[in-house]
């Protein structure tokens, strides 16, 4: 009887743990950080990386119709294949791109602009990485694509910018929308 007993306990634990595991594979575990913020956040300040003063994003945004925020740092192979695109996208007169680097060393950041160039109007340092996780990113590269006016976020791009992501970011700001 003492066997029997144990046996059913066994067999009741084993499908309890085999019911919680299949209803687990049912739930989906990919997080998509695509709708994380509407807006972004603008109360976010940091060290400039060139002129060592604090300055929050709200001082940043001007009167040009999209900031582009980007999330770099020169340790980061595939930020140095996006590079070329953002100095590209520099050069619209709609754009402003304020970087943001990455728990970076200063002196490494600042080669990795002298050897590629800097498209950036400004630069805020985030050496721990917090600024970065206020943001919403998750890690390096990220661009975010901002309506300057009222601040949405119209387009989050995780990794690096490529053919693709350039013309998308091109026709938006062509077309003014999404």
């Amino acid at each position: 009887m003492g066997k029997r007993i144990k046996i059913v306990i066994i067999s009741l634990f084993g499908l309890f743990v085999f019911l919680v595991l299949f209803i687990g594979l049912e739930k989906s575990n990919n997080y998509s950080p695509d709708n994380i913020l509407a807006k972004v956040e603008t109360k976010i300040s940091a060290k400039s990386l060139y002129k060592k003063n604090e300055i929050s994003l709200d001082e940043l945004i001007d009167n040009k119709k999209f900031l582009l925020i980007n999330v770099w740092a020169s340790w980061c192979l595939p930020c140095r294949n996006e590079h070329a695109y953002l100095v590209n996208l520099q050069k619209n007169e709609n754009i402003k791109i304020i970087g943001i680097n990455y728990k970076d060393n200063e002196n490494n950041a600042k080669k990795f602009l002298e050897d590629l160039g800097n498209p950036y109007s400004e630069i805020l340092v985030d050496k721990d990485g917090t600024k970065s996780i206020e943001l919403g990113a998750y890690g390096v590269p990220e661009t975010y694509l901002v309506d300057s006016k009222t601040k949405e976020i119209l387009k989050k791009y995780i990794g690096p910018i490529d053919d693709s992501k350039f013309t998308e970011i091109i026709e938006i700001v062509k077309n003014e929308k999404i």
